[in-house]
């Protein structure tokens, strides 16, 4: 019998799959856990738990390119009534590598029509805009072989919400916007030279987060079926030699995912091996709770799959009773109702679904609240609300994967800042209330760039030299070893990042060179899981990064005593309501376990 769930609480991406964007390379996964689990205690520090949250389409620049700086205008308003709260920060606050006043006054970037495009501030009123262009071809033509200066012509949108010019490409948000995130960094960890693992969108992104490679794909086409007889360019190779550049097919057997082309991965990820060790773990998507079950029959035959068409208003959220909206963008909006019905669920964000040992192709739920995090017919796979299920059953895995619905989860264009805050404030309230904050670490790691401007070049790690380059030129992004997995350009963007823990170092910014394979070394190291590829490393050049992706250990303070005062903040404005230094509460008897978990999402 399964145990229901009520319904609580799309689609980005595109993947370079035609005969001209496949590219050479090599690589190889399945791995079976057949026990029940365990939370894994056998830790390498006192994290017992990790949760990651992944937010979509940001530069470090975009949402923190003044900070501790905001502009505190009187009069602005975040959500439609709502004034923009102020941001002031803390005495001692470090300095990042923001944007300078060169930069901001003489910037190198010009419009499309040739005229000076510095970085601006977007208001409050701002927070919709439209969807940059973050594939992985013009975000390397943005940084021009260093002098950084072709975001306007390469990478802008021109849709509702942004300037017909481009130069929207270039604004920057801060504290009076993004408060949320701006006081995380206060009172915890924050990197400023962290970046995406590869440049490129959604899809590489996500599986950089639990993989550290976007290498040896194998695509499905009813209409053309693999031929194992060719490889390298030809349109559907079957033998795992194409790199993932761009990307949005949908995930191999999803029934929620679309029909046609699709792909998965052949390698292993981290649940593999947090399977072989036995470590609870679970991937938490919004709309993945179907709105119409798959009917099987006696023998696990699907008679009719599972339809996940779950919807929300886009860019507005119901907090404690009441509505909020965000506001109409005020430039270039040609009347869209930008309020309307958004699917809740994506099939470009599920990156453990297109892999053949972590994939729920019909979105079983959990056999019981019990269960999740453990080996069933879910296989680690759940809906958001299980999360908030098993935060207040007292089961949360060890390492859970968090990702909003489509109105929430941060995308421009179908979400926004004000409804990503929303959703992250929420999730990590509930945490810090649950007696497992006294020991869990909170990652925030965007998905990619989005195509926006930041303004530090990011490191060649990863050297690829196909037609599909363009960091140095045509052709080129430096120089990869003979037999490389091509097409794997990165360093890519530089990106926000996060550690939201009792044990994070207290506004702090870290300077270690990281990047998103980095969050799944932390994980790796902490569990003593081993790397992706194995004990012995495959030749340089292929496999996963893992092995060489430094650890977010300089971010953590294991030898001081922990900070577990919750910091709980407000999810409309992104303000403190307890836990700072000014709250005026008295914490004189704050529990170091925790409080109980009242919240209901």
């Amino acid at each position: 019998m399964l145990w229901p769930t009520p319904v609580r609480h799309h689609l980005r991406g595109i993947l370079c799959l035609s005969a001209a964007s496949l590219v050479l390379c090599s690589s190889v996964g399945h791995a079976d856990d057949g026990d029940r689990g365990n939370h894994g205690d056998d830790t390498r520090t006192p994290i017992k738990h990790v949760v990651v949250i992944i937010p979509e389409n940001q530069t470090f620049d975009h949402y923190f390119g003044t900070y501790p700086h905001a502009a505190n205008i009187k009069g602005e308003q975040t959500w439609l009534g709502v004034p923009a709260p102020k941001f002031v920060a803390r005495p001692g606050t470090p300095k990042a590598h923001t944007l300078t006043p060169e930069l901001l006054k003489n910037n190198p970037n010009r419009s499309i029509f040739g005229v000076p495009a510095n970085p601006t501030r977007s208001s409050p009123a701002n927070a919709v805009t439209c969807d940059m262009g973050h594939d992985y071809e013009p975000e390397q033509k943005a940084y021009n072989g260093g002098k950084v200066d072709q975001f306007p012509e390469t990478t802008a949108g021109k849709g509702s919400g942004c300037q017909p010019d481009g130069t929207t490409v270039m604004t920057y948000f801060d504290g009076n916007t993004v408060t949320a995130m701006w006081n995380y960094a206060q009172y915890y960890a924050m990197s400023d030279n962290s970046f995406s693992t590869t440049y490129g969108p959604t899809v590489p992104g996500h599986a950089n987060i639990i993989a550290g490679t976007t290498h040896g794909i194998v695509i499905h086409d009813p209409a053309n079926p693999a031929n194992p007889n060719t490889s390298g360019f030809y349109v559907n190779p079957k033998d795992q030699s194409v790199t993932l550049v761009d990307a949005n097919l949908p995930g191999y057997l999803d029934d929620c995912g679309g029909n046609g082309r699709t792909f998965e991965f052949t390698g292993k990820n981290v649940g593999d091996l947090l399977n072989e060790k036995k470590v609870t773990w679970g991937y938490f998507q919004g709309g993945f709770l179907p709105s119409q079950p798959a009917t099987l029959d006696a023998n696990g035959k699907v008679l009719t799959p599972a339809v996940c068409n779950t919807t929300h208003s886009a860019h507005q959220m119901e907090i404690n009773g009441r509505t909020y909206l965000v506001q109409n963008p005020s430039v270039n909006n040609p009347g869209v109702d930008i309020h309307a019905l958004a699917r809740d669920y994506s099939t470009g964000v599920t990156p453990f679904m297109k892999y053949a040992s972590t994939r729920n192709p019909h979105h079983l739920r959990p056999s019981s609240p019990e269960m999740i995090g453990k080996t069933d017919q879910a296989n680690h796979m759940y809906d958001i609300s299980d999360f908030f299920t098993s935060l207040n059953a007292g089961s949360m895995p060890a390492v859970s994967y968090v990702k909003a619905p489509v109105y929430q989860y941060g995308h421009p264009s179908s979400s926004d800042p004000l409804t990503e805050q929303g959703f992250i404030v929420e999730t990590i309230n509930a945490i810090q209330k649950s007696r497992f904050w006294k020991d869990t670490a909170i990652v925030i790691v965007w998905d990619d760039s989005d195509g926006w401007y930041d303004h530090v070049m990011p490191p060649v790690l990863t050297p690829s030299a196909t037609n599909l380059d363009f960091l140095f030129g045509p052709g080129n992004c430096g120089t990869p070893k003979p037999g490389a997995d091509a097409a794997r350009c990165g360093l890519g963007p530089r990106q926000p990042l996060l550690v939201i823990s009792p044990y994070a170092k207290p506004n702090f910014i870290d300077h270690t060179l990281t990047h998103q394979a980095s969050v799944l070394r932390f994980i790796e190291d902490n569990w003593k899981l081993g790397f992706i590829d194995g004990p012995v490393a495959p030749p340089e050049g292929t496999g996963s990064v893992d092995r060489y992706a430094n650890s977010l250990d300089n971010m953590f303070d294991f030898k001081g005593k922990p900070n577990r005062r919750p910091l709980i903040l407000d999810a409309v404005t992104g303000s403190i309501v307890s836990g700072g230094d000014n709250d005026g509460h008295d914490h004189r008897h704050d529990n170091d376990q925790g409080q109980n978990n009242d919240h209901n999402h």
